[in-house]
């Protein structure tokens, strides 16, 4: 059978809305002509996908099942579509995904001085997706963290990132000045394997209201500064390489030329925030003799 995609999409939105009204609101079209596309839909699929009452409309395992397929299927064909006019138009785009916590914009800068005729688009990853989109063609680069899969992916390292240990302050490990992996040993801790959360966000307030702690960048830690939360560097923890990453096969247009500028100034930024870093660690090491000795 041939997918409809036009009715995979009213069934996203009654997925993502889990009420008819409100889907036909954000669709713009009325409300009797979803639901007889939604029927018309089940009834092609050959099984249910939604159960419906007076109050709300709640997924079938079928239902769950095609709304996580179409969370992919839906960016890809939209990318291709993308393409397609941008090449009848004569255009030339790069999209750049980064992870929770990255920075592109010095690079995206640099490119754009020396590139100007290329638009720049850029894909903030979640915190649990990072090759996915090199792949289905949503993003032409990507500034990862490891580990993802590499296969068919050209990379570039670009530098390391410590990790710290993120904790709710109500934790008996939150008053140490750092921790060690051994002392986190039996601890509940939230990742992709033991629950799966849609944003970071969502992963912080798990963590303040003490369902569980965190191993994080430190970089993502940076950036969502909580006075219910605390991050503790672990001092045996392995520290996390940053790179980009790029399709093997994507070998023309702008993408190689992004990727040497790019690598040049991340690369460069990365030494200059280490250099950084190591001041500040003396600075506040020199503050501590001389508190000791006052």
């Amino acid at each position: 059978m041939d997918l409809d995609l036009r009715k995979l999409r009213y069934f996203v939105a009654v997925a993502e809305h889990r009420h008819f009204g409100r889907a036909a609101q954000a669709l713009f079209i009325a409300q009797p002509v979803l639901s007889r596309q939604i029927r018309a839909f089940e009834q092609e699929l050959g099984c249910l996908l939604l159960t419906r009452t007076t109050r709300s409309v709640e997924l079938t395992a079928a239902g769950r099942q095609l709304y996580d397929e179409a969370r992919r299927i839906t960016p890809v064909v939209a990318a291709a579509l993308r393409r397609v006019q941008e090449a009848d138009r004569g255009e030339q785009r790069l999209v750049v995904a980064f992870s929770p916590g990255l920075h592109v914009s010095d690079a995206i800068r640099a490119f754009t001085a020396r590139h100007p005729d290329v638009a720049i688009d850029v894909f903030p990853l979640r915190w649990w997706e990072q090759d996915a989109p090199l792949r289905d063609g949503r993003a032409h680069v990507g500034f990862l963290r490891r580990p993802f899969d590499d296969a068919g992916l050209r990379t570039v390292p670009i530098g390391r990132e410590r990790k710290v240990a993120c904790l709710p302050v109500t934790h008996p490990l939150a008053g140490r000045p750092a921790l060690t992996t051994a002392d986190l040993d039996g601890e509940p801790v939230l990742d992709v394997r033991r629950l799966r959360m849609s944003s970071l966000e969502e992963k912080f307030e798990l963590i303040a209201s003490g369902q569980g702690l965190a191993l994080v960048p430190l970089s993502v830690a940076g950036w969502y500064p909580r006075p219910d939360v605390v991050y503790l560097p672990v001092t045996d923890a392995l520290p996390v390489e940053t790179c980009l990453a790029a399709p093997e096969a994507d070998g023309a247009g702008p993408v190689p030329a992004f990727l040497d500028i790019a690598t040049e100034v991340l690369r460069r930024r990365d030494g200059e925030g280490r250099q950084d870093g190591r001041q500040r660690d003396g600075a506040a090491r020199q503050d501590g003799r001389r508190s000791g000795r006052s």
